[in-house]
């Protein structure tokens, strides 16, 4: 059984998303990128009450913006999708979970150093350039 419901359209979109964002990052990287994306759609709770598809997830708007940067600045996510990108957000949707975005919500890339939380979040880890928070405990069982 898939972690999420997807069409195929899903698939593109998320593979749009994850290049755009995590690119630089490698596949690694990128299927980082993808298991929060999942973890949105399939967590209930915090910020995330409204979205049900992934089309939300990646649509979401947060204080006026998108929630993913790449949606409103990236040329990259306004490319069509490569096999491999495809391939790798097949895997998310279907399976693939790994440290430090397996419970993650959020990743952002600082100039420096992690914070220790992000917004009373707290940090699960990094993966070269991001930083990667997680819900603090008992605060949206969804997702774990």
């Amino acid at each position: 059984m898939p972690r999420a419901k997807f069409t195929s359209s899903d698939v593109d979109l998320m593979a749009r998303l994850m290049r755009a964002e995590a690119v630089g990052e490698g596949r690694l990287g990128m299927l980082f990128v993808g298991n929060v994306i999942v973890n949105r759609d399939v967590a209930n709770c915090l910020d995330f009450t409204d979205v049900r598809t992934i089309r939300d997830v990646i649509y979401q708007v947060q204080g006026g913006n998108y929630a993913f940067e790449a949606v409103q600045k990236g040329s990259l996510f306004y490319r069509r999708p490569r096999d491999a990108e495809r391939r790798l957000a097949r895997k998310n949707l279907k399976y693939w979970t790994q440290h430090p975005a397996k419970y993650s919500l959020w990743y952002f890339r600082p100039s420096g150093d992690c914070p220790s939380d992000w917004y009373g979040e707290p940090f699960s880890g990094r993966y070269k350039n991001h930083c990667y928070y997680e819900p603090a405990a008992g605060t949206c069982p969804s997702v774990y």
